[in-house]
């Protein structure tokens, strides 16, 4: 079969172009972010679910860099705790926080976590009770907003503990799962799930500005009435994600 030259020309073109697209993405994504993702202490458990969840790019948003302080709210199972630890380096500070109930799944593997990690912390706390330090450059909450007002945490006081404690520019960097539009928080106990426009109501109430909503975790063919954790949906529920920055 013969191949026109124009055909050819016009395929190469399309490949190149492709090529030009996937190398200017990857120099999109900081070198110690590539490395963070691609080290050794990142287990299949945790990079089998690189594909769904978008790490590099969610930390390119978040804006994390070497030397910064990062607060993470809900490290449980060190999927992110690795990787930050990773970007901020010896000169950064991992600061983890998990409720109570965390203890008996995740308490263990966390302080071992922290304790050979010396610029990571890990803190089991009420979040009622938290006490933030001052000039933190990013907050991060993966997909844990839902389970706020499930553990009975006054969502209110804990957005302005984080407006505090964040320093001018900071970011507070949330993903969650997607409810029904105007579901407000119906949703949120039986399928996990919450309606987007309740968190951006109640950060922004807090004083934050929203930066930017990325579709970076959107899947457009979720079935919003579904459990998040019910087999076929786990892993592939649209997901908002929010950057709120505190003015400077």
């Amino acid at each position: 079969m013969k191949i026109s030259q124009a055909f050819a020309r016009k395929t190469v073109t399309a490949l190149g172009l492709l090529l030009l697209a996937q190398l200017a993405s990857a120099q999109a994504i900081p070198d110690y972010i590539q490395q963070a993702v691609a080290s050794k202490e990142r287990v299949v458990a945790m990079t089998e679910r690189d594909a769904n969840r978008h790490p590099a790019e969610m930390l390119v948003l978040s804006g994390l860099k070497p030397g910064d302080t990062i607060v993470e709210i809900a490290g449980a199972g060190q999927y992110y705790t690795t990787l930050l630890s990773s970007v901020v380096g010896d000169k950064g500070k991992v600061l983890v926080f998990d409720l109570p109930y965390t203890e008996e799944r995740n308490g263990v593997p966390s302080r071992a976590f922290s304790a050979s990690h010396p610029n990571t912390t890990h803190t089991i706390v009420d979040y009622n009770d938290i006490v933030l330090p001052a000039n933190v450059d990013v907050v991060m909450n993966i997909l844990y907003y839902h389970d706020l007002p499930l553990n009975n945490v006054d969502t209110a006081k804990m957005n302005k503990k984080i407006f505090d404690a964040l320093k001018p520019g900071g970011v507070y960097l949330i993903e969650d799962h997607n409810a029904e539009a105007g579901s407000g928080t119906r949703d949120t106990k039986a399928l996990h799930r919450i309606d987007p426009a309740i968190i951006k109501q109640e950060v922004l109430a807090a004083g934050f500005v929203l930066a930017e909503e990325s579709k970076l975790q959107a899947v457009p063919g979720d079935d919003k009435t579904k459990m998040v954790f019910a087999p076929g949906t786990r892993g592939a529920t649209d997901r908002s994600v929010f950057k709120f920055v505190k003015p400077q």
